[in-house]
């Protein structure tokens, strides 16, 4: 089959083309099972040894000594840390030595992979008998520098494997390159690998399905072992296969975090994305309501953090209630404020929506230690900016970010509905307050729903409008009621006046419903429970007045009597 717009002398093209395993022409062409040809003679032109070498003292095997996901992370956590011990130790010699940790290099030819626990890989070739080489029996091991740390001695067991070059090479970048390196064929028989005991299970069931393209082994522990031997080898396909076996088990909070704390290299690769995305959105819905959870989210590592706050559906008071979560958090887990104010930077800061704040919390932002000052600027100004823009202007911005990771201008479900608000201190103190409705949000008021704004304020006393749907006073039909109310604050009371408005068709600007004027007590609450005079199906109706795009805009004008 030929693949249109393909660089047939390059391998990158083909693996990564509409053809590949996974691609989107994937169900209309499957990869060929050679399943038949693995480890036998007959159909294999080289052969890989591969040399067992023991663990870092104190490691267990990642694969079959793990029983559950918990054991296998907290063992590739100690893994890193002793390569890192190891490497440090190695860094102090008098003498360098090149570790597991630097690329593959074999004959000149470097192989980049960042994964911390890289195999030593070596090329053999009869030619190289009597060139500063070790001897194993008919063999000989190539002494490049990617090697020098493995010492023969402590070789616990060794595999031998037939293999065939141009299968191999068809599914990985990484063997394409070492078939191919210039030398020529007929000196190219033999491939040595070396790898830790813990990585032997995983490296044959990756060679295995390279031919057959499937796996035997089904636990988490087993296929994430795999699938970090598939980003090392750059095997696209089986990262793929691994990821999607990995999506249909059944999902927890532990093996969510895991797969979002995966190495920065595997986390990378296209292929592991849709895994990736499924942890975050599993965390996302369990903690939807964090008031439910609170304890448990303030105790996620940052990735769960990140993956809870980015998305849309949370359920909050505010995004007022999202900042003051998200600063405890840095508090408790950076207790240094120069790591804090790191985080913030770098990670924090992106899952926070400062333009749905309240601009009294912004001020806050500015004076908050745990924000650079550059940063703290940069985000309040953006807020405001984006606060005084357009209603069409605003929806245009959120839909830009439609796609993107980290969505600072789209507007979560709060329960309390974000107002834009104005104040004046002279002549007298007043305030007014736009508040807008989605059509879908009206709709989920029926029968007797009720939706509260954020709080806002005037002459330092707090306010808030609600929105009902209940019954006329003659309780006959129902109807959209207003309702204005203030904070509970003691015995504190307060005169106003007050004037709802909403915008209507076919001029759409504000006409005024209903002006009054009340003494306000704490807790107590004001309006007009029919504030259009007209029934709800009315209100509601396709050829409605009173929602433009479908939005209901609705004002109100406060002001302190004197």
């Amino acid at each position: 089959m030929r693949v249109p717009d393909a660089d047939l002398f390059n391998p990158q093209s083909i693996m990564d083309s509409d053809f590949s395993p996974g691609g989107a022409s994937a169900s209309a062409s499957v990869d060929p099972d050679f399943g038949f040809a693995f480890d036998d003679s007959n159909f294999s032109d080289r052969t890989l040894r591969i040399e067992i070498m023991p663990d870092l003292p104190e490691t267990k095997s990642d694969g079959g000594g793990c029983c559950s996901i918990a054991d296998w992370a907290r063992n590739r956590k100690r893994r890193r840390e002793d390569f890192k011990k190891e490497n440090d130790f190695i860094g102090q010699s008098e003498e360098q030595i090149l570790n597991c940790n630097l690329p593959y290099t074999v004959d000149g030819v470097t192989y980049e992979n960042q994964d911390e626990e890289a195999m030593a890989m070596v090329e053999e070739s009869p030619s190289d008998i009597g060139l500063n080489s070790n001897q194993i029996g008919n063999d000989s091991i190539y002494n490049n520098d990617s090697s020098k740390n493995m010492d023969c001695s402590k070789v616990l067991r060794v595999k031998t494997i037939h293999i065939s070059s141009p299968i191999l090479a068809a599914k990985s970048p990484f063997f394409y390159k070492l078939f191919s390196n210039g030398m020529k064929e007929s000196e190219q028989r033999h491939v040595t690998l070396r790898i830790h005991a813990s990585e032997e299970t995983a490296l044959l069931d990756l060679l295995s399905f390279m031919y057959s393209n499937t796996l035997s082994t089904t636990t988490p522990t087993a296929l994430l072992d795999v699938l970090m031997a598939a980003d090392k080898f750059e095997v696209a396909s089986c990262m793929r296969y691994c990821s999607r076996l990995l999506r249909n088990l059944p999902m927890t909070c532990e093996s969510a975090l895991l797969y979002l704390d995966l190495p920065s290299s595997v986390l990378m690769a296209d292929a592991v994305q849709p895994l990736t995305d499924a942890a975050k959105q599993f965390l996302a819905v369990r903690y939807k309501d964090i008031t439910k959870f609170q304890e448990e989210v303030l105790n996620l590592p940052l990735t769960g953090i990140e993956a809870v706050f980015s998305s849309d559906d949370l359920q909050v008071a505010s995004e007022d209630a999202v900042y003051d979560f998200v600063l405890k958090w840095a508090r408790t887990h950076y207790p240094k404020l120069e790591e804090r104010r790191g985080i913030f930077a770098t990670r924090l800061s992106r899952v926070i929506r400062f333009p749905y704040m309240t601009c009294r919390k912004l001020k806050k932002v500015l004076t908050c230690i745990d924000f650079d000052p550059e940063l703290a600027s940069k985000v309040v100004l953006e807020a405001l900016f984006f606060k005084s823009e357009m209603p069409h202007r605003q929806r245009a911005l959120a839909a830009e970010e439609a796609n993107a990771t980290y969505r600072r201008f789209v507007e979560r479900a709060y329960k309390y509905r974000p107002v834009k608000v104005v104040e004046f201190e002279l002549p007298r103190q007043q305030c007014v307050v736009y508040l807008d409705l989605k059509r879908e949000e009206c709709t989920h008021l029926f029968p007797a729903g009720r939706v509260y704004s954020q709080a806002f304020h005037l002459g330092g006393q707090g306010f808030f409008l609600s929105a009902h749907c209940n019954m006329d006073q003659q309780s006959s039909f129902h109807c959209f009621g207003l309702f204005l109310g203030m904070q509970e604050r003691g015995s504190v009371t307060f005169a106003v006046d007050y004037e709802f408005a909403a915008r209507s068709k076919p001029t759409e600007d504000y006409v005024s419903k209903y002006k009054g004027n009340y003494t306000f007590t704490g807790g107590k609450a004001v309006g007009y429970r029919n504030l259009f005079g007209i029934p709800w199906t009315a209100f509601m109706s396709d050829d409605s007045i009173y929602f433009i795009n479908g939005i209901l805009h609705l004002r109100a004008e406060l002001t302190i009597r004197q």
